[in-house]
């Protein structure tokens, strides 16, 4: 019996696969040299070419942007894995003597262990962060080793957005450039033979501590209580974004560097488009992420692919170190990471140019920033730190806000809705009017955005989170309400106070008009 959607065409035939190189084919780059490798069909490098190729992207991408100044301390977020050790070994040597274009940041080296939020028993936990440790000290960087479950101990102020000075534009550059060159010019003539960046010694290496036990069973019973793998991934890279940003705020680094490539990033693209993420696509696959304000997040690595990345570790003998993640060993269609990375790099296999496609796609990604995005940390997302992009003139945006309120709200109906009054006592629901400010679950879901807030439907309780969260959600909502209740005493600026910055009468005073006063009779 005929079957809907058969095709009863013969297959099609099978299509050759790549050449390899042989001795009779030469690099595309100095045309005589052995081949090794083949990036893409026909593009066949030697292993000299090939590195002066991989060191070039990177360089280019710094040079191009002109982000980093000389002098200026930037924070390697490091993994352990393939891109982001491949990134530190590319600092590693541009700073050195022998490089042609040295790098002039001061660099360090933080490492975050997610071993509870993995469930990785604690020997696996030791044995992992021993080795390493053993990496960082053969690198030589100042490093700094924290656990996750740190973030229980996050101040409210790591969420909270600091105003960040402009550079100025190419000419501070060249300015910063001109005065880092004098000042490495006196060091040298001073004393020769030593390191060749001082700097690097002024921070001493900060040693592994284990966590506190209360922590890792907070952390657990966080991680056990979302019931989506999804959810997981999402909260995980917001806690670990968190407590990056702290260490580089506490240390006094103004730049982060990750080690995502160009196909991680196609993916990541795809990722946000499926959880609801597209407006903020340019700050989540862009080279720079500025969405912070003091620290400012860059990746100098999303020109290079997964299979560049893994020949260059192979060829130069670059140290990493494997750890389980969240989501090792989960099928494909256990979570949208996964769904979205098997559908890609499946993709990527039948049609070569596929990353390459999304990726340039992503490049074309303007920043368009909302009003009032500045510096005001009352209206970015508690989690992803993104401007909330919940639009209540929407109707129907306004009315999805709602009903997850009004859910939370019946969810917990014994939580207290009140906030302290005059003297301390919970007066404001003696008041015949309902006070209407909702749960604590209210408070959390009204300071997310939409992807962030569809995710926390997978989170039975905001119990759990931890308290730094917790307190900004409580503290923004006591700011909204005291603003909303004094708002009829507030004197507005009128439109044209705004747009030309000076005082314009709101109202025509009584009188004849200069038109009556200068007619004639």
């Amino acid at each position: 019996m005929c079957q809907v959607g058969e095709d009863y065409r013969e297959p099609p035939a099978e299509e050759p696969p790549p050449p390899r190189p042989g001795r009779e084919q030469k690099c595309v780059k100095c045309k005589e040299g052995l081949p090794v490798l083949v990036i893409r069909a026909g593009d066949a490098f030697c292993r000299d070419c090939f590195k002066a190729y991989y060191v070039h992207k990177f360089r280019a991408v710094l040079g191009k942007n002109r982000l980093i100044f000389p002098g200026e301390k930037v924070l390697l977020a490091w993994s352990g894995g393939p891109s982001s050790s491949s990134m530190v070994w590319q600092v590693l040597e541009g700073l050195s003597r022998e490089s042609a274009k040295r790098l002039r940041f001061v660099p360090g080296v933080v490492y975050v262990d997610e071993g509870a939020a993995c469930g990785q028993s604690p020997e696996d936990r030791a044995k992992t962060l021993a080795e390493m440790t053993s990496i960082l000290q053969a690198v030589g960087f100042p490093w700094h080793t924290v656990a996750l479950e740190e973030v229980f101990g996050l101040p409210p102020s790591a969420l909270r957005c600091f105003a960040q000075e402009l550079a100025g534009g190419e000419e501070a550059y060249k300015a910063a450039v001109d005065t880092f060159i004098q000042q490495q010019h006196g060091l040298g003539a001073e004393g020769a033979g030593h390191s060749p960046c001082p700097a690097l010694v002024e921070e001493q290496q900060s040693p592994p501590r284990p966590p506190p036990a209360a922590q890792t069973e907070a952390l657990t019973r966080l991680f056990d209580s979302v019931k989506t793998l999804t959810a997981k991934e999402e909260l995980l890279q917001a806690l670990r974004t968190h407590l990056i940003l702290h260490v580089a705020r506490a240390h006094h680094y103004s730049k982060v560097l990750t080690g995502e490539s160009c196909t991680r990033l196609a993916i990541k693209l795809m990722i946000s488009l499926a959880l609801g993420r597209g407006a903020f696509l340019a700050w989540d696959t862009g080279f720079s992420d500025d969405r912070h304000g003091d620290v400012v997040v860059a990746r100098p690595m999303r020109d290079h692919t997964l299979k560049e990345v893994a020949f260059y570790n192979h060829l130069f003998a670059v140290p990493s170190v494997f750890t389980p993640a969240i989501d090792t060993q989960a099928p494909d269609r256990a979570s949208i990471h996964r769904l979205m990375e098997a559908f890609v790099l499946r993709l990527q296999a039948q049609f070569p140019s596929t990353v390459s496609t999304v990726y340039r796609t992503s490049e074309k990604l303007a920043k368009a920033p909302r009003d009032k995005q500045a510096t005001d940390s009352a209206s970015r997302c508690l989690l992803c730190m993104c401007t909330l992009d919940i639009d209540h003139a929407d109707s129907a945006t306004a009315f999805g806000a709602q009903t997850s309120i009004s859910l939370a709200q019946a969810e917990a109906p014994a939580a207290s809705c009140c906030f302290p009054g005059a003297g301390g006592a919970q007066s404001c629901c003696g008041d015949a009017r309902p006070c209407g400010r909702g749960s604590l679950r209210a408070h959390v879901a009204e300071q997310l955005c939409y992807g962030c807030r569809v995710n926390l439907k997978d989170l039975p309780s905001v119990d759990p989170l931890p308290p730094y969260i917790l307190a900004e959600a409580q503290l923004r909502s006591q700011r909204a309400w005291v603003q909303q209740e004094i708002q009829e005493c507030l004197i507005e600026d009128s439109e044209d106070e705004v747009e030309t910055g000076r005082a314009e009468p709101r109202t025509q005073p009584p009188g004849p008009s200069r038109t009556e006063q200068s007619s004639p009779g």
